[in-house]
């Protein structure tokens, strides 16, 4: 049997999602509760994988057992046995053909940016920071400018394993709520640091030192050496990943507007 997971973690204490040797990872925390209730070792595979310090809302997972459980024991039985970090928020019988990872149409994340003089305290590791004041008319008309399909490959880190850099750009717009300002993507798929590289380019052009034509000339260049520095990882949300309907999957829309620290576009 297959069952499929929504999965919601601060990633701050891990070290990314993937397994490591030291095991102090969400995929290791949580294959390691799911163990626990399943009594047999269980593995897991995800929509996509988040670095040290990135944070989800809605990633979601599967994995296939023998064991018979209710949807409850997926839920709070596994939570039990998670750190306060992480949390299941649901579990849902799948098909075996369902794949986390193969079978999303396309993925969304957005990245909280702070801009004032003074670094955050009580948001630390939850939200980038900027020193002085951000120009946001002027990073979302650079935005809007990478929507369609492209080659990313400026925007990719040198350890990107992806066998294209050419994706497929749904939604990119950035938006100001109150002191934090608001960056949301979604695409097909995105490369390994694509995010972070794109908020760093958009920050260059937000505070004057480049305009919103740069853009193109970025992914033009297909070279990651023209472009900004990476930005902080500590803003960054993987918001979820979109099914088809045949899945019944809970939407991500509802589970981003249930967190208190992912605003919504006004």
């Amino acid at each position: 049997m297959r069952i499929a997971l929504g999965v919601e973690y601060e990633g701050s204490p891990f070290t990314g999602w993937q397994s490591q040797p030291h095991g102090n990872t969400v995929q290791d925390v949580l294959e390691r509760a799911l163990t626990s209730v399943a009594g047999v070792p269980v593995a897991t595979v995800c929509a996509g994988r988040t670095d040290t310090g990135v944070h989800a809302l809605g990633q979601v997972v599967h994995f296939d057992t023998n064991v018979m459980r209710p949807d409850t024991a997926w839920v709070r039985g596994v939570n039990a046995n998670l750190p306060a970090a992480v949390g299941v928020r649901w579990a849902v019988p799948v098909g075996d053909d369902f794949h986390a990872r193969f079978c999303a149409r396309a993925r969304s994340y957005r990245y909280l940016l702070l801009d004032r003089p003074v670094r955050p305290a009580l948001l630390h590791g939850r939200v980038g920071w900027h020193h002085t004041p951000l120009d946001v008319g002027a990073m979302n008309a650079a935005a809007a400018r990478l929507v369609g399909e492209h080659d990313f490959s400026t925007f990719r880190s040198s350890e990107c394993q992806a066998k294209s850099p050419v994706k497929l750009m749904r939604v990119a717009t950035a938006a100001r709520q109150a002191d934090l300002i608001v960056f949301d993507f979604t695409a097909s798929a995105f490369l390994h640091h694509m995010v972070r590289n794109l908020v760093g380019a958009l920050v260059y052009i937000g505070s004057g030192r480049q305009s919103p034509e740069w853009v193109d000339a970025l992914l033009a260049a297909r070279d990651r050496s023209k472009s900004a520095p990476t930005f902080a990882a500590s803003g960054l949300y993987f918001v979820g990943a979109e099914y088809g309907p045949e899945w019944s999957l809970p939407s991500s829309g509802r589970i981003m507007a249930s967190s208190h620290i992912l605003p919504l576009p006004t």
